[in-house]
């Protein structure tokens, strides 16, 4: 058993020399069993902790727009920042992986919030059939999944849909998003989603205004209760 378990050290360590892996962060080589983010990037990491501060920037964003019970990002976004370096393998080179373990940290975190009540369903802001189609996933659906296995939540993704594809909203002003994403998305079988806890979760949070269109929509469901997640936040 332990010869057996040397050979695959071996032979993993060979594959690494010829083949090696980098951190998606840092781009330095990962080492033995670390997966996609090295250990020193994931120690290091700009982490918000709004999981333990209930008034955190992302919930204030949203006052006197919608009513949540939860609102938190997992991370601070800069440019040129790591994270911005993750959020591009993430969502443009197909490295789906990333979302799914970002999920999991995000979700151990919110376990802890003590404030957050019991999810039934996560709802991953959805792309319009077109972007989806060229992308060939939604970067939010991963994030989703990752939560979901720590919240024992359930991931529905049809329910809430983007019915009218928007341009760009780079580069775009705070009231020039908010125009852009009226009248975007629209909900199939409501019915579900009566009485229940529902965290909507996206890839970014920069002005909300892509999250406020959704969660308008999601609250016109009688007893519905709305939490917001997101990977990161734009500082």
């Amino acid at each position: 058993m332990a010869l057996s378990l040397m050979r695959n050290s071996y032979l993993s360590n060979f594959i690494d020399l010829l083949f090696p892996r980098l951190c998606q962060a840092c781009k330095a080589n990962l080492l033995g069993s670390e997966d996609l983010i090295c250990t020193a990037c994931l120690y290091n990491l700009p982490y918000t902790n709004f999981h333990l501060q209930a008034e955190n920037i992302v919930a204030r964003q949203f006052w006197g727009k919608v009513k949540l019970e939860c609102a938190y990002a997992l991370l601070y976004f800069e440019k040129g920042g790591k994270v911005q370096h993750l959020m591009h393998q993430f969502k443009y080179n197909g490295m789906q992986k990333i979302g799914n373990k970002l999920g999991g940290i995000a979700g151990n975190q919110l376990v802890q919030n003590t404030s957050l009540p019991t999810v039934d369903f996560i709802i991953p802001v959805p792309l319009h059939k077109s972007r989806l189609r060229e992308r060939g996933y939604n970067q939010s659906v991963n994030f989703a999944q990752g939560l979901a296995k720590a919240l024992k939540a359930t991931v529905i993704e049809q329910t809430l849909v983007r019915a009218v594809k928007t341009s760009t909203q780079t580069r775009k002003s705070r009231f020039a998003r908010f125009e852009n994403m009226q009248h975007v998305f629209e909900l199939c079988n409501p019915a579900l989603l009566e009485n229940k806890h529902i965290l909507l979760v996206d890839d970014i949070v920069t002005t909300g205004s892509t999250l406020e269109a959704c969660a308008h929509e999601l609250l016109k469901v009688p007893g519905l209760k709305l939490s917001i997640a997101a990977i990161a936040y734009a500082v």
